[in-house]
């Protein structure tokens, strides 16, 4: 994946580093960092410079987010009432005011969620699909998604750029970010459920 990554970056420069974030934004498994880290690498061999890596990438972030957005709002909350009314919301034991209470906490909450959320991996490209769902203003989506997206792809095209062929090495320490990162959204979403649920039993009782 990695060599591939690099191939395409070197050989459409700017537009390479555009698709790959794009896609990266609607398939989160590719890893942004490499491709970050190496374009700030390259602008120190190539004609290509940090400016450009900036605009490219943040391009790309804002169109994989779109495409998100639209998937999200495709899925609104109706329709996802409507899944709930059935044996999934049965089995899950959510109900259409669990929707509703998501609905309005991401009302109150989205700009801030979308701005900061950019800057965690993995939830950096799905937190599109709830601001879809939630029907956020795509103005103010586009505004937050922006900013968030070019603070951390200056970040590391920055420092690409700055540590030149040991960019790698930078790498790594992204790679143990991104790990930590997970693990700690993996024990937060268990401890939310278990609060959720122990909550729904005691209004039971």
């Amino acid at each position: 994946m990695q060599q591939l990554i690099l191939s395409i970056m070197n050989k459409f420069g700017y537009l390479g580093v555009f698709l790959l974030i794009a896609i990266e934004n609607i398939f989160p498994p590719i890893p942004s960092e490499v491709i970050l880290l190496f374009g700030g690498f390259m602008t120190t061999y190539t004609k290509l410079n940090v400016i450009g890596m900036v605009i490219a990438s943040t391009l790309g972030s804002v169109v994989g987010a779109i495409v998100l957005y639209y998937i999200g709002k495709i899925f609104n909350k109706e329709r996802l009432k409507k899944i709930l009314s059935g044996k999934i919301g049965k089995i899950i034991r959510l109900k259409n005011s669990d929707i509703d209470n998501a609905d309005h906490w991401f009302d109150t909450k989205g700009n801030k969620t979308v701005f900061f959320c950019r800057f965690i991996p993995i939830v950096r490209s799905l937190i599109s699909i709830p601001a879809g769902m939630s029907e956020m203003p795509m103005t103010k989506f586009l505004l937050y998604t922006t900013c968030g997206s070019a603070i951390w792809n200056i970040v590391l095209v920055v420092i690409g750029s700055m540590v030149g062929e040991n960019w790698t090495s930078i790498l790594n320490i992204f790679d143990t970010y991104s790990h930590i990162v997970v693990i700690l959204l993996v024990i937060i979403f268990v401890v939310a459920i278990y609060i959720f649920y122990k909550k729904r039993l005691k209004k039971k009782h």
